[in-house]
């Protein structure tokens, strides 16, 4: 049965390029279009879609406070089609709060020569909507949270983070509840270039510890994350005694860049016993098998729970394939590492 698709948009060339490239493959069909929210609401109550598109910028009604109340009224799997700026990465991370889904950068005028791979990636994001729990996460009740005192582990610890659809909000709710005193913590999130910056920076006002987007050979330091940047692979090095972030445009592994397998294997090779890791939401098997090398490494590996996943691929494939020591809802992976952590510390 194909994925029934509603896109809004107030520019007719958009509206006619996302049609023509969500209908590509045959197992997506547009069920009609809208050129703002008023005109959204009334095809969203009559066509039921599966997945909608949706614009920030619109006349009428800004998208956001559309989004904003669809997801309170009839919660519906949305994908963003976001304007690459400044602006429209605050914009894009705000829509992700609010319960979108995932997003893509709108296509540019010179952007015809890739347009093959921003339907490619497109098509890809409305499958993963499709598939997401959109309407159980908004009933779903929230876990407690554990209260996190202490994350301090021995010298030369490590915390890894992957995760891709659903991982803007499974990130944050790690994160916030991080105390300074943890290890230097790495992080892979499937994001491309221009959004990773913008997402770094909410993170570091949300979060009491220090979030940066990584830079090449910047050293780790304890109390501090590092976001990998969009299009470039994120490892962990030593040199001179010290853990530092290596930055590198070498192909797309397991179809993304940066990639968590790349991620977790250099923790694996270079942290060993020293690591723990988490995989979060997401569609696909990425960082299962680099998951897997940092558990046969001693390293101490966590898996997100179904219940708690937005999109149950990554973290399925991973637990699947042995890589998780346990499972655990997104409200609770903070204290589970901090846990391991504490475990390292007195072993040392």
């Amino acid at each position: 049965m194909s994925i029934k698709v509603l896109i809004v948009d107030d520019s007719a060339l958009i509206r006619e390029v996302l049609a023509r490239i969500l209908t590509r493959d045959g197992d997506i069909s547009v069920v009609g279009t809208a050129t703002d929210p008023i005109d959204a609401r009334e095809k969203i109550k009559s066509l039921n879609p599966d997945v909608v598109t949706l614009d920030i910028e619109m006349p009428n009604m800004n998208g956001l406070a559309f989004l904003e109340r669809l997801m309170r009224l009839r919660p519906t799997p949305v994908v963003m089609v976001s304007t690459l700026t400044k602006k429209g990465a605050s914009e894009t991370l705000l829509a992700l709060e609010l319960g979108a889904v995932d997003f893509v950068a709108k296509p540019s005028a010179e952007f015809e020569g890739g347009l093959d791979a921003f339907g490619v990636g497109l098509r890809e994001k409305i499958r993963a909507a499709a598939r997401s729990d959109v309407r159980a996460r908004a009933s779903r009740v929230e876990q407690p949270k554990v209260p996190v005192r202490s994350a301090a582990a021995p010298d030369g610890a490590l915390i890894a983070i992957g995760a891709s659809t659903g991982g803007v909000e499974a990130i944050r709710t790690v994160l916030t509840s991080i105390p300074t005193d943890c290890p230097p913590i790495v992080i892979a999130q499937h994001m491309p270039a221009g959004f990773t910056g913008r997402f770094a920076a909410r993170l570091d006002e949300l979060s009491a510890i220090k979030v940066v987007e990584a830079e090449d050979r910047m050293p780790l330091q304890p109390g501090h994350a590092y976001v990998a940047r969009g299009d470039y692979h994120l490892r962990v090095e030593r040199s001179s005694g010290q853990l530092k972030c290596r930055l590198q445009q070498d192909e797309l592994t397991s179809g993304h860049r940066p990639s968590v397998d790349v991620l977790f294997e250099s923790v694996a090779r270079t942290v060993g016993p020293l690591a723990v890791g988490a995989i979060l939401t997401g569609m696909g098997r990425d960082g299962a098998r680099g998951l897997k090398l940092m558990r046969e490494a001693g390293a101490h590996t966590i898996g997100q729970s179904q219940a708690s996943a937005l999109v149950y691929g990554m973290p399925r494939v991973a637990f699947e394939e042995g890589a998780v020591v346990e499972q655990a809802a997104i409200e609770q992976v903070a204290a589970r590492l901090a846990s391991a952590l504490v475990k390292l510390k007195s072993a040392a």
